[in-house]
């Protein structure tokens, strides 16, 4: 059985609510977007390929049902429906990239002449829906790209992989990025174990997601991320970093630069609405961290390829021109 944390078909979104794992798995309906403002907010949505996935399908789901009439009547209300969506987890950048492209291209084609705002409306829904598929073939050129240069790397010998902050499909949409390359490395039959205790350096790796990857290669991404990267530069194990390039955030110029969000506090000084910290516990929750660029040893592997993390922005800019 295939895991699938998002659930859509025309006009229907559901999500797999992660806040009651691993005791029970139940779907929810996302209603439109301020369903996915709730549930992306409230982290029943995690990851930040997903984030934007359902962010983007409760768009569609909306659309399907409203009617407008006029192109400029589509624009001015898909563009405030983004907006809140961007405002859900402002330090995961996906949802801000799809955000950006969908206005774009949404801009473009009001321009052509003869667009109707029934055509328009239509078009938008149906380039939303292959936003699934589309992280998917993502995920799994990550998975390859990664797997390969683990693989040549590591002298033939079977191959030990810790990953962190993310969950395959929990956090995609039914693929996985670090996870993806752990799967890509399993089917290949190069994977020994999944988690990183021996001391031989030549045949592990650390390989986790990202969030937000700024202009120099520096890395935002689950807290405890730059922790593990000072552990495996100790250990001398290679450190990866597995993103799709809509991960990847050319405007910021550096991790300083990234606004990071932090939770509330009864995250942790509460379990099912029960208190297990003291009355007046002081308490900071930032949801993420940076990771220099410098500690990523091994490279950031994108659907791309992998590179090096400092020249991440240019290899990109190349790829793209």
């Amino acid at each position: 059985m295939v895991l699938e944390a998002i659930h859509y078909c025309r006009g229907e979104l559901s999500i797999l609510n992660q806040l009651l794992l691993p005791q029970s798995a139940q779907y929810e309906m996302v209603g439109g977007v301020q369903d996915a403002w709730h549930a992306i907010r409230d982290m029943k949505v995690r990851g930040a390929p997903a984030i934007a996935a359902v962010g983007c399908l409760s768009l569609a789901v909306e659309l399907v049902h409203k009617d407008f009439s006029t192109t400029e009547e589509v624009a001015e209300f898909v563009s405030e429906k983004l907006a809140c969506l961007v405002s859900a987890r402002p330090t995961a950048v996906n949802m801000t990239r799809e955000a950006q492209a969908l206005e774009e291209e949404l801009r473009d084609m009001i321009r052509k002449e003869g667009s109707t705002a029934v055509g328009v409306r239509d078009w938008l829904v149906t380039k939303i829906e292959g936003i699934p598929e589309r992280d998917i073939q993502v995920n799994r050129d990550i998975g390859q790209h990664g797997a390969r240069h683990i693989v040549e790397h590591t002298r033939g010998q079977k191959i030990v992989i810790l990953t962190h902050c993310n969950t395959g499909a929990l956090a995609t949409c039914g693929y996985g990025t670090a996870l993806g390359v752990v799967r890509t490395l399993h089917e290949a039959g190069t994977l020994e174990r999944v988690y990183c205790t021996e001391t031989r350096p030549y045949n592990q790796a650390v390989v986790v997601g990202a969030d937000r990857i700024v202009a120099n290669g520096d890395v935002a991404n689950k807290l405890g991320t730059f922790s593990l990267a000072l552990a495996a530069q100790h250990h001398q194990i290679p450190f990866y970093v597995a993103a799709p390039c809509s991960s990847w955030d050319p405007k910021l110029p550096c991790g300083s630069s990234v606004v990071i969000e932090e939770r509330a506090a009864a995250e942790l000084t509460h379990i099912n609405g029960q208190r297990i910290a003291a009355q007046g516990i002081d308490v900071w929750n930032p949801a993420f961290d940076i990771t220099p660029a410098n500690l990523i040893t091994g490279g950031i592997i994108t659907e791309f390829g992998v590179f090096p993390a400092a020249d991440l922005t240019a290899a990109l800019l190349a790829s793209k021109s």
